[in-house]
């Protein structure tokens, strides 16, 4: 897997969408990420839910977005396919994790049974953990009903964006590890 380096131009990994069913490990790989780019970290999930579990209008939802991309550096974390064209008009990198569905399940309720009745800093506030059988369902279907949609706004993306697609937790590790050797290399 080639990492996408700096060339000069300043436009390498400046503006990173993370997306990948619920479970995947989208926000603890953004903020490594961060850790590792210094770019400012927004979760999509603190952004759009509103206390007791309430979502945002989808106009909302835009307009937040909407002005994230405006910056010059971020990392926005989250899937929230109806929106992802928002972010990829403004991205240079695409962070995809499309991992088995037992894996995700397996994490989501890790997640759950770990946090339960807090809420997780990359939640939004009054947003406590819970299970929801719904949300269960929504993992279980993600590969028939929500990859196939999110592989078609890839295919369409703006030529030049860099789309790093993970098909197992250990690509996503290895690609950190690269990354933080090189920050390491260029700092010394």
């Amino acid at each position: 897997m080639a990492i996408m380096k700096d060339s000069g131009s300043g436009k390498a990994m400046k503006r990173i969408v993370v997306i990948g069913c619920s479970g995947s490990g989208k926000s603890t790989f953004s903020r490594k990420l961060k850790q590792v780019t210094g770019n400012p970290l927004h979760h999509l999930d603190k952004l759009y839910w509103l206390p007791d579990w309430n979502l945002r209008a989808a106009e909302e939802q835009d307009r937040i977005q909407k002005e994230r991309i405006k910056d010059e550096k971020w990392i926005i974390d989250g899937n929230y396919q109806r929106s992802l064209p928002i972010r990829l008009e403004r991205a240079d990198t695409v962070f995809f994790f499309d991992y088995p569905r037992s894996l995700c399940l397996y994490r989501a309720l890790k997640r759950i049974v770990l946090n339960r009745k807090r809420t997780r800093p990359d939640m939004g506030e009054g947003c406590p953990e819970r299970f929801d059988w719904e949300f269960m369902k929504f993992i279980w279907n993600f590969n028939k009903n929500n990859r196939p949609g999110l592989i078609a706004l890839l295919d369409q993306a703006p030529a030049g964006i860099e789309i790093q697609h993970f098909r197992k937790p250990r690509e996503a590790r290895d690609y950190l590890r690269a990354l933080e050797e090189q920050k390491e290399e260029e700092v010394a």
